[in-house]
């Protein structure tokens, strides 16, 4: 048997093989899951020993994280915004630049008012719970065409005291009503279709389908936009993430669809990333 520190060692050196692996951190949360330790525990009492059931729990998380899988699907969570939802292999893995798609609506969008807003594609559900958790008083729907990706909304959902979200499994806006919405957030899937890294890291794990629809990777957004303007109330804000390169075309694309006031937002790395659009 091994003392804590001793196996966090010897995981995070051979973590640190994987690309973008944070691995120390990445030590800590896979010792945590396989014993019920906190990560703070750990650290306070690195002399404990863990016994053989948990030293072979370990072995096997271990095991998956070196062989590519991700962390978040290994443990079946993610931190997003101020919450702790709950993914799957049916949804995409909630990632920080997404935040500002949260970041945007509460700054745009009138507090005081009782809003409609829709999250398209929602996958885990983690744009419109983020929103629906800051805004007590706004109507949420989450759509999606994968019916185990809105399960796992659901889920979400229910976990976090939040259902009063709706969920409709549906492409995009199609079944919803003219001038029904104040506003639509949406992180679709942007990446191109030949796009080498789709086949790296945490994306060859994660539906395809949720991270690109082919071609230039802009026929979601061409979608979204060209339907924004009948579901949106007049005044009515539309914003998408996209890809670092991609704002000029997005732009272009919500400027056709007849959107004013367009902007594009860069997220914390300095990249484009969020271009939104008024009715």
């Amino acid at each position: 048997m091994s003392r804590t520190d001793d196996i966090l060692h010897r995981a995070a050196s051979a973590l640190e093989a994987l690309p973008e692996s944070s691995a120390r951190l990445e030590a800590e949360l896979l010792l945590a899951e396989a014993t019920g330790w906190t990560r703070t525990s750990l650290l306070a009492w690195p002399e404990r020993v863990l016994d053989p059931a948990g030293a072979e729990r370990f072995a096997a998380l271990l095991a998956r994280r070196l062989a590519g899988e991700p962390i978040a699907y290994i443990r079946g969570r993610q931190g997003f915004w101020t919450l702790e939802l709950q993914v799957t292999p049916d949804t995409l893995i909630p990632r920080p630049e997404t935040e500002l798609l949260v970041e945007i609506a509460l700054d745009r969008l009138d507090a005081r008012r009782p809003l409609r807003v829709a999250d398209l594609g929602t996958g885990s559900g983690a744009i419109a719970a983020a929103v629906a958790s800051e805004r007590p008083g706004w109507s949420l729907i989450a759509t999606d065409r994968s019916a185990p990706a809105l399960a796992v909304a659901r889920d979400n959902f229910r976990l976090l005291g939040l259902e009063r979200i709706g969920c409709l499994r549906m492409d995009w806006l199609k079944a919803l009503a003219s001038d029904s919405l104040d506003a639509i957030l949406s992180n679709p899937p942007y990446v191109a279709g030949q796009d080498p890294h789709l086949d790296r890291g945490d994306p060859r794990f994660e539906p395809r389908s949720a991270l690109t629809p082919g071609g230039d990777g802009l026929d979601a957004i061409r979608a979204i936009a060209a339907d924004a303007g009948r579901c949106l109330r007049p005044g009515g804000l539309l914003a998408v993430e996209h890809g670092f390169d991609q704002g000029a075309p997005v732009r272009h694309i919500l400027a056709n669809a007849g959107l004013l006031a367009i902007e594009t937002h860069r997220d914390l790395a300095g990249l484009d990333r969020v271009t939104l659009g008024y009715r």
